[in-house]
């Protein structure tokens, strides 16, 4: 292993790599930009796959700039930023045509990756590794579970950067000997961290969204990019309307809220039970009783409970990295909804599921790609659907 061959950079694929062949293999290299000529190192090879990285640049590409993180490369984080922002875009677009035309045989020629207001200092939102033994704070280093240092994060809010130098800060006897992470998140004023130690407290927050206001913690989940959340709603909801929507995997409300508005009867349906809490919290202080919020887990509730919200005429699913369950598919399939969104963090799980839901009657009406996550080759995309 470590044999040293010379290859162009053809495209960058699913998972962020670089497309190149060599002597009849398949290459996939990491940290790349279409159209590098480089010297790649074989790391590992399983059949005439191989999987490589970067010991050379013998011609940079013309999407390629210096990346200005200090950390690029061992942080396991940002896997984009060698490419500059339009490149990065044009990539995500090309990554969920790929995962749309190979998983469900469905062509994008249109597609738009709606950008980032802000590419650098968006995130509001992260989880922090912790190695106390090594005093590490950070983020996992690329391909492993040790910790890398980092004493800025180029990606975090201002709020988030200067929350890390304090617990960076915190003398180690205040550290609770077991805690491994900690998960962050800000909103219009404060931050919360969770679990609470020392001075630091698991608080409850609120942020205003599209006219909606949000109640959450760090212990539910939210969304990474606020500054793409009103596009992103406005793209998911324009112009539905009718007597009852469905929203799965709600989580705080996110869409739940908006669509009480547009809707006679909403039923949110999410398994995190403190999630839910803010959910209903949320409904509340909007003022909105038409709609309700099931704690459950979707591939539970979806064999049982289903019957009791028929006819449903809109149904929107936002479901974690991993896509819908099998049963979930096909309890949707069984309300048989006018309209259905899908809100996806990942464009490969995203397409097996769209060629399911295509299987069982509708068709793709519009998707758009979201940059909710700049110097990473993460995209999210919404596709709306409608019956054939």
């Amino acid at each position: 292993m470590n044999e040293l061959v010379e290859v162009t950079i053809e495209r960058i694929l699913p998972g962020g790599v670089g497309l190149a062949h060599a002597d009849g293999k398949t290459l996939f290299i990491s940290l790349a930009a279409k159209g590098d000529r480089v010297v790649v190192r074989i790391d590992r090879e399983q059949g005439n796959v191989c999987f490589g990285s970067i010991t050379e640049i013998l011609e940079s590409s013309p999407d390629r700039i210096e990346p200005p993180c200090p950390y690029f490369g061992r942080c396991g984080g940002c896997d984009f930023q060698q490419l500059n922002y339009a490149a990065q875009l044009n990539a995500k677009a090309d990554i969920i045509r790929d995962c749309f035309h190979r998983l469900a045989s469905i062509d994008l020629p249109d597609l738009k990756v709606v950008p980032s207001p802000t590419p650098w200092r968006y995130r509001s939102r992260a989880t922090w590794q912790l190695d106390q033994e090594q005093q590490a704070i950070g983020y996992y280093e690329r391909a492993s579970r040790n910790v890398c240092d980092v004493a800025e994060c180029a990606v975090l809010v201002p709020e988030l950067q200067n929350t890390l130098e304090q617990v960076r800060s915190t003398s180690p006897s205040l550290l609770p000997a077991e805690l491994k992470h900690l998960d962050v998140v800000t909103g219009d004023a404060g931050v919360s961290l969770a679990p609470s130690f020392a001075t630091f407290q698991t608080t409850e927050l609120t942020l205003t969204i599209g006219g909606e206001t949000y109640t959450y913690s760090a212990e539910a989940f939210f969304q990474v990019n606020q500054n793409v959340l009103s596009e992103l709603l406005e793209f998911s909801l324009g112009g539905v309307n009718g007597e009852a929507a469905l929203d799965l995997y709600c989580g705080v409300g996110l869409f739940t809220l908006p669509l009480a508005r547009c809707f006679q009867r909403v039923v949110g349906v999410e398994g995190n039970s403190v999630a839910t809490r803010f959910a209903r919290r949320n409904l509340q202080l909007a003022n909105l009783e038409n709609a309700s919020v099931i704690t459950a887990p979707l591939s539970q509730w979806i064999r049982t409970g289903q019957e009791q919200v028929k006819p449903v005429d809109f149904v929107l699913l936002d479901p974690p990295r991993a896509g819908a369950e099998n049963v979930v598919i096909k309890g949707i399939l069984d309300l048989t909804p006018r309209e259905i969104c899908y809100v996806s963090c990942d464009p490969a799980t995203l397409a097996r599921d769209l060629k399911k839901l295509v299987a069982g009657g509708y068709r793709v009406a519009d998707v758009c790609g979201f940059d909710m996550f700049p110097q990473t080759h993460h995209v999210e995309t919404v596709v709306k659907l409608v019956t054939v």
